[in-house]
């Protein structure tokens, strides 16, 4: 049997550093894990237009993190955090990928900014910065290497996730400085770290949608490699 295609989104950046031409940039972590999980990884241009036509050759997506926030207007914020930065076209291509893989039943997971584009897709908000809005915040951007925890997380029992886990403590790294604010609607709240900071979503309408907060394709633990093993389970039925 062949196995599932899983499209990944991709970061941009544009002339400068690496090339002196625009480049597009993907951690080779993600898609070794996607490997490891035994499904094919395949990379998806900024094209919102085509969005539909990278769907019809995909069996599931995983929207990734990068250094950047989705625009707060567009999940009805009237005013801009100074932190915030915007990558607009990938931001339009990654709402219309993650918009139509909803519409058909498609396996989505979202990972770091890709569960706050996930959430922004399906009606939610974000906090446009921690340390302005929650008081006595873990430092979610951490010090130590990525491949290190920086914090835990409690999982909700008899969510997606714990389903996945199998545990209700996780150790997990942390790379963020938004999260979601507001579920959308219908959406749960399937993790949280110790300062309340939203963790993890799942949407239990649907086959497979998950959204995590921090970065597992560098499997710091064994729950890490589950989560992508169900993604390509869920593509592959």
């Amino acid at each position: 049997m062949a196995p599932p295609v899983i499209g990944l989104t991709l970061d941009h950046e544009p002339g400068g550093g690496w090339s002196k031409f625009p480049w597009y940039a993907i951690r080779e972590n993600y898609c070794n894990a996607v490997r490891d999980a035994g499904g094919l990884p395949v990379l998806l241009p900024h094209e919102p237009d085509a969005a539909a036509l990278y769907l019809d050759r995909i069996d599931g997506l995983i929207v990734t993190g990068g250094g950047f926030d989705v625009d707060p207007a567009l999940f009805g914020a009237t005013n801009r955090h100074p932190t915030v930065t915007t990558k607009d076209r990938r931001t339009a291509f990654e709402l219309a990928v993650t918009s139509g893989a909803l519409a058909r039943e498609m396996p989505v997971l979202g990972i770091c900014g890709g569960q706050q584009l996930l959430n922004v897709a399906l009606g939610g908000t974000l906090i446009q910065h921690i340390p302005d809005e929650v008081p006595d915040a873990l430092p979610h951007r951490q010090a130590n290497p990525r491949n290190e925890p920086g914090h835990d997380v409690r999982i909700v029992v008899g969510t997606l996730l714990h389903h996945i886990a199998g545990i209700e403590r996780l150790p997990v790294n942390s790379a963020h400085h938004q999260a979601v604010k507001n579920a959308g609607p219908g959406v749960i709240i399937d993790a949280v770290a110790e300062d309340g900071i939203v963790e993890g979503i799942e949407d239990p309408r649907r086959r497979f949608c998950l959204g995590v907060q921090w970065h597992p394709e560098f499997h710091i633990n064994e729950a890490d490699r589950r989560i992508f093993r169900a993604l390509v389970a869920a593509a592959t039925g």
